[in-house]
């Protein structure tokens, strides 16, 4: 018994005008997990929490989203007319979901209202009021939006501005009319998505729709005609809403954790045994073959499609953000005070080095106040004047990159956290700017990536198989004070999952390249070798590791970027040049404040070789065997 009853009877309702809009009196709702979801016949909604207007039209708008599909989609035709490449697909995907969407809201007020409400939770979590450019803007949404508006007549939410701004003008230029054409085909599936395909030859991607982009229309008829009478012939008896047509339409769910998500375990499961439904698959797809055609010795990637970069303040609300930064708080009181003197043992190295430094006996710069009686006993000489010199220490900035896989979880990320804080706070006194990254994985042994591969027939050497997330905890520019809660998301169940660390690090490395900074520092931290079960199930061994050691010796040997590593109970000195290996995660603090001062250090060179291990005779560098003990009763 739930001590809620009010999130209780919420929830009743839910599942009573689902089953009703859906007109599925035996639809089966379930609640749990953080996405909206559909599979054989089951839909599942996330635990709607505290019931208030604003988050109970949200839920409703994502329940009514799932039922209008159920009701206005047939999942056999979105197949046969879904295109071969990537990011047409995308667009038809978007366009589809925004035509169902648009029939209940033309259908129904309430319902109407409750989209537009999910909409612009959407677009609050993906940050569409603050998009600047068109690497920030989806094309596929802003065409999504796009056919809502003509269909529905009602204009798109004031939230997602950026993104209409970014893409309104170059589409309403290029493929004003199609658009127009395709509102008009919204109550037939088979024609809107023909209409669609002109939409996506006017956006010059008609390569992506297979064939022979300018064969005639009734060519195109003839074909699909084929295509029906085939697909007739081999399945038979089979109903347009069968099991079968809901795995193909797998693919066709959004990666968005506030749209639908058509997968399941058994979806999964089908489509791994069944081999001869994936060769079909893959010979219907021939721009899958280039992936075969490459050389396996190259690092690859299937699709970037469910890939994402994004603010740790976009990942949860404010609050539960507010509730697990002080839950690292918490935490930080047993540690802060010795890693705050470790920081500020660095803070005085550091700022030894900021002590100003003269040149004298000028012709030119500022008057110099010792040469004084000279202005008075030799007017005539020009050798009166100082300039400060510039130090090596100045401009530059440090990036620390935090492993956060599921090996991290719990004293190891609290304490990387912890850490990470310290310094930022320290090097932001120092006049030193620093950037707090993170990377892990969307979903755990490959996302929807992987689901989009076992759907184009399992090509051989497909490359990485999962669906990257990167997380900015504190971009460089930005204060720590307006960063600091961020830092709690590292805290948050579900988030740390598996770990690509060479795509991890480049993506670090670019970011630090664009920088205007001269002096540039990148700090990984660790626990071990890349994983991720997908990725490895499909390619040759050691694939991941392979791409790590690349990207290493690139930024090493081909870039100014000065890169160091820490490892956390793993022997990371077998990658990285410069590299500390400690063996308890009481060590980070004065591991990490220990390579920095090296580096900033000019007599101390940059470490190497071999691990430091904390509990050997000799201690670590800067650190006392009695002041590691000291920072671990204090952990």
């Amino acid at each position: 018994m739930t001590d809620n009853p009010l999130a209780d009877a919420f929830k009743r309702a839910l599942a009573i005008s689902a089953r009703a809009i859906a007109q599925d009196k035996d639809l089966e709702v379930r609640f749990g997990g953080e996405i909206a979801s559909y599979a054989k016949g089951k839909m599942t909604l996330p635990n709607p929490g505290e019931v208030d207007a604003a988050s109970a039209r949200a839920a409703r708008g994502r329940s009514d989203a799932i039922a209008l599909k159920l009701l206005h989609h047939n999942t056999q035709t979105y197949a046969e007319t879904l295109p071969p490449g990537s990011q047409a697909r995308a667009i038809f995907e978007a366009a589809e979901q925004a035509r169902v969407e648009s029939l209940g809201a033309k259908a129904m007020r309430g319902v109407a209202v409750n989209l537009e409400a999910a909409l612009e939770a959407k677009a609050v979590q993906k940050g569409w009021n603050r998009v600047e450019d068109r690497q920030q803007a989806p094309l596929n949404e802003a065409v999504g939006l796009m056919v809502r508006e003509r269909i529905t007549g009602r204009p798109t939410t004031k939230l997602a501005e950026g993104l209409m701004t970014v893409w309104r003008e170059d589409l309403e230029t290029r493929a004003g009319e199609a658009l127009d054409a395709l509102a008009e085909s919204a109550d037939d599936q088979k024609a809107f998505a023909k209409a669609l395909e002109e939409v996506i030859r006017d956006l010059d991607l008609a390569d992506e729709l297979g064939g022979d982009p300018e064969q005639s229309d009734s060519e195109n008829d003839d074909a699909g005609s084929e295509r029906e009478q085939q697909t007739g012939e081999e399945d038979g008896d089979s109903e347009p809403d069968s099991d079968q047509g809901e795995d193909v339409d797998a693919e066709g769910g959004s990666a968005d954790e506030d749209e639908i998500d058509y997968q399941s375990d058994e979806t999964l499961g089908e489509l791994d045994s069944d081999e001869d439904a994936g060769e079909a698959a893959r010979a219907e797809r021939p721009n899958y073959a280039r992936y075969e055609d490459r050389p396996a010795e190259i690092y690859r990637i299937f699709t970037t499609k469910f890939d994402e970069v994004i603010r740790a303040g976009d990942l949860c609300d404010e609050e539960e953000l507010a509730r697990l930064r002080r839950y690292l708080d918490q935490h930080m009181k047993g540690v802060e005070n010795v890693v705050g003197r470790l920081a500020n043992q660095l803070q005085r190295r550091l700022m030894a080095q900021q002590t100003r430094a003269w040149s004298f006996d000028l012709e030119e710069g500022v008057l110099d106040p010792a040469r004084l009686t000279r202005v008075v006993t030799d007017p005539t000489s020009p050798l009166s004047f100082k300039q400060e010199l510039e130090t090596d220490f100045r401009d530059t900035i440090v990036t620390l990159l935090i492993d956060n896989s599921g090996s991290m979880r719990g004293r190891p990320i609290m304490t990387a956290a912890s850490c990470a804080d310290i310094l930022a706070r320290t090097l932001e006194r120092c006049g030193v700017k620093t950037e707090i990254l993170g990377f892990t994985t969307r979903s755990w042994k490959g996302g929807r990536a992987k689901e989009a591969w076992i759907e184009a027939g399992k090509p051989v050497n497909p490359g990485r198989l999962n669906d990257i997330r990167h997380i900015v905890y504190k971009n460089a520019d930005e204060p720590w004070r307006r960063s600091r809660v961020n830092l709690g998301l590292m805290m948050r169940e579900g988030l740390l999952k598996e770990n690509i660390d060479g795509e991890a690090l480049q993506w670090a490395w670019k970011r630090l390249a664009m920088r205007p900074e001269q002096r540039r520092i990148l700090m990984v931290i660790s626990d071990g070798a890349p994983v991720d079960d997908g990725t490895q199930s499909a390619n040759p061994g050691a694939y991941l590791e392979r791409h790590l050691r690349e990207m290493i010796a690139l930024i090493e040997n081909r870039s100014d970027v000065e890169l160091l590593a820490i490892g956390i109970g793993h022997d990371v000195t077998r990658y990285y040049r410069r590299a500390v290996t400690i063996t308890d995660v009481e060590q980070l603090g004065g591991a990490m404040t220990e390579q920095l001062a090296a580096l900033f250090d000019k007599d101390v060179p940059g470490m190497r070789g071999p691990a430091i291990n904390a509990s050997s005779s000799k201690g670590t560098r800067g650190l006392t065997r009695a002041g590691w003990a000291e920072l671990g009763a204090k952990v």
